[in-house]
């Protein structure tokens, strides 16, 4: 989600920069600075970036550096002359020196509001435009590494699910041991059917069956929508909370050192996931 695009136009009298710096946000945070000759365009520029940019806390600039005699403030000459006569009846004095007391009255000068030129406007709007692109290419180039990034630890999420799916028979099996042997230490005679009965009962409490399969679905599609042509940074995140469900109910009826150890590292990866998925649109 972050980047910077920027783009000039040399006018005749003026040189106009257009500048665009992106960060991360969870919606699209707009901060326009601009001249005021163009705040009248300035909804325009604001529906164009929201359209192609999506989400964000954009930072869009239009700065203008006169290159020419360009001044919109000019001499009020006949109130100037006024208050000089003026002067001169009150005290006796070089023009020159009365001409700088003039011009700091007021109306002594004009400022003329400049109106927008369409046809300069149109090639300031062409150049936002490729700041735009320029910004999208920068976002895109950032997405291709962020892509390799999701693949790498969804690979490694999804190896470490196949250890789980391994060593899960070997859970059920130390699982079954523990209560038979803890019954046995007891020295007391139990019916064996019953027995077996509540032992099935309390073992598919721990069946992290469910778990595993959605786990595995999650995985596939987090990795689907990562190729989708679509935004998908919302939706990622979604698929990442639910992966992060299913680790975490794997890891709270595992009752199992080393498939718990298993977990811990899985969950490692996905906060890393999570971290990198708020560079995501």
């Amino acid at each position: 989600m972050t980047g910077y695009g920027k783009s000039i136009l040399q006018l005749p009298t003026k040189k106009i920069t257009i500048e665009l710096k992106s960060l991360n946000s969870k919606s699209l945070d707009l901060n326009a600075r601009m001249p005021s000759i163009y705040r009248e365009k300035e909804l325009d520029i604001r529906k164009l970036l929201a359209d192609k940019l999506e989400r964000g806390k954009i930072d869009f600039s239009i700065y203008v550096e006169a290159t020419a005699d360009d001044t919109s403030t000019q001499i009020n000459t006949p109130v100037v002359k006024q208050y000089i006569q003026q002067l001169k009846k009150v005290v006796d004095g070089d023009e020159i020196e009365l001409l700088k007391m003039a011009v700091r009255f007021p109306d002594a000068l004009n400022t003329v509001r400049e109106e927008i030129d369409e046809t300069e406007w149109e090639a300031i709007q062409n150049e936002i435009i490729k700041a735009i692109e320029y910004i999208t290419d920068y976002r895109l180039d950032e997405g291709k590494v962020l892509e390799k990034e999701f693949n790498k630890r969804i690979a490694l999420i999804s190896d470490l699910l196949d250890q789980v799916i391994a060593m899960d028979p070997d859970r059920i099996d130390g699982v079954r041991e523990r209560l038979t042997k803890a019954i046995e230490e007891i020295k007391e005679k139990y019916d064996e059917n019953r027995f077996e009965q509540e032992l099935v009962y309390y073992i598919e409490k721990f069946d992290i069956t469910e778990e595993k399969v959605r786990l595995k679905n999650h995985l596939d599609y987090f990795t689907e929508s990562i190729n989708s042509k679509h935004s998908n940074g919302k939706k990622l995140a979604f698929i990442s909370q639910e992966i992060g469900r299913e680790i975490n109910t794997i890891g709270s009826k595992s009752n199992y050192a080393p498939m718990q150890q298993l977990v811990v590292q899985m969950k490692d990866e996905l906060e890393k996931i999570k971290e990198q998925l708020l560079n995501v649109l």
